[in-house]
């Protein structure tokens, strides 16, 4: 909406509250009702300057909260989604035996201490101390999806630095620990 058309968004502005209202009726937190009616505005202040009359601009706005409405469900469907991939790779995970555990490659140490801090952490937390997604989401003040999504970065970056690391050994597993990764590391 222009400057010169303070009137519609007065009427905007008066109507706030009902706004939010409406908006709260049909997401699950008042935070998101807040956050869609807020995008809302600025979108209205930004497209809204064919409005000229009090009464039509408060119908189209009600329009514009509905698309909103929708937008936020798919978006959290797409979250939702992404979500269960992650859970469904965690899923396939196969936790080795106890007795193989302490055999791990002993290029792993150095190798993680060369990843970013917020992924040696996520792989600390998750695959090595075994907590949960939920834990390393609020120790980091990052959402759960977040948190998902950073130990499979962090998992891509090991096995990354791994394979250029051990080179075959990486592929093929070794207990010996006579790759590369010694010199290579430390160097």
């Amino acid at each position: 909406m222009t400057p010169d058309s303070g009137v519609p968004l007065q009427a905007l502005l008066e109507n706030r509250k009902a706004f939010v209202s409406f908006v709260r009726k049909h997401v699950t937190s008042a935070e998101d009702a807040e956050d869609i009616v807020q995008s809302a505005f600025v979108r209205s202040v930004e497209q809204g300057d064919t409005i000229r009359d009090t009464e039509s601009v408060v119908a189209w706005f009600y329009r514009v909260l509905r698309n909103a409405i929708i937008d936020h469900y798919r978006k959290n469907a797409s979250e939702a989604r992404k979500a269960e991939n992650l859970a469904r790779e965690f899923g396939d995970a196969v936790e080795p035996a106890p007795e193989i555990r302490n055999e791990i490659c002993q290029c792993l140490w150095p190798v993680m201490e060369s990843l970013k801090p917020e992924y040696r952490e996520a792989l600390s937390l998750v695959d090595i101390q075994e907590k949960s997604l939920r834990h390393l989401a609020e120790g980091s003040g990052i959402s759960e999806n977040n948190a998902g999504v950073r130990v499979h970065r962090a998992r891509q970056a090991l096995r990354k630095q791994i394979q250029t690391t051990c080179g075959s050994c990486a592929t093929h597993g070794c207990i010996d620990c006579r790759c590369k990764s010694k010199s290579a590391v430390h160097n």
